[in-house]
């Protein structure tokens, strides 16, 4: 069949998936260099042709996406699925100024939702997206415990520092910025405590954010050696059985015949 054709195609065919996947790539760039004004004048009109071209691209790709998947539920399970939204986002932006009067530079901004397209061809981004929905309760755990230290320590500097320094710690809520700059030990320098109390409890600070720095990345890195261990073994069990993104349906590689 026709669709089923076109199912793999837009799924599994080299070439395409390449040419989508440096299409992406290059609008993101585009955007970039349109910021410079010089950048602008002497080239706004092919950043303007190559934006209608990407949509046009992206709204064919969006479109066929629909049309070749057969039934009815599948459809609607691709377009309110998270790559479906995706795709819809990817060229709404273009769109929404014949609709609705939009500042420009608000839809220069939502023409970057195209880079979240790159999570469906890149097997990177999908396996670390499969990570974090594993691990986010453990993370869970971690920004709990980090945001109940933030608001402690937050509070007793403010209390600490408030008489000698009220126009840096004039309330809890200016205190919390020198919080989280010690706690993730960026250390800015422009919120600093001058009392020795306060001194003291900053270096305290830094030295448990150096552990609650550490403490997420060993839990999304173990995650992560584990997830890529079974994939191998997936992969090598079901060599040419794959799922399709858009509608969850699985099929034969070779053939296109769909399993249950």
């Amino acid at each position: 069949m026709i669709k089923n054709k076109i199912h793999l195609f837009l799924h599994h065919n080299k070439y395409f998936l390449d040419f989508i996947y440096s299409l992406i790539i290059l609008n993101v760039l585009s955007i970039i260099l349109a910021s410079y004004e010089e950048v602008r004048l002497h080239y706004g009109i092919i950043l303007e042709a190559f934006e209608m071209f990407s949509v046009v691209i992206f709204t064919i790709e969006y479109i066929l996406r629909i049309w070749s998947v057969d039934i009815y539920s599948g459809k609607k399970r691709y377009i309110f699925s998270k790559y479906g939204l995706i795709d819809l986002a990817a060229i709404l932006p273009f769109y929404l100024p014949f609709i609705f009067p939009f500042d420009l530079r608000v839809i220069r901004i939502l023409r970057l939702l195209r880079i979240f397209k790159l999570g469906r061809l890149s097997g990177s981004l999908k396996t670390i997206t499969e990570v974090l929905k594993e691990t986010k309760a453990e993370l869970f755990v971690t920004i709990f415990i980090a945001f109940i230290l933030l608001i402690l320590s937050s509070s007793l500097m403010y209390f600490i520092e408030y008489e000698v320094q009220p126009e840096k710690f004039e309330n809890i809520g200016q205190s919390l910025w020198w919080s989280v700059a010690t706690l993730t030990t960026v250390g800015y320098g422009d919120v600093y405590p001058i009392t020795g109390m306060g001194k003291f409890l900053s270096a305290i600070i830094a030295l448990i954010g150096i552990g609650f720095v550490a403490l997420p990345t060993g839990i999304i890195s173990s995650a992560f050696i584990k997830r890529i261990q079974e994939e191998k073994l997936e992969n090598s069990a079901n060599k040419f059985i794959c799922e399709c993104p858009d509608c969850g349906l699985k099929f034969n590689r070779n053939t296109g015949s769909s399993h249950q």
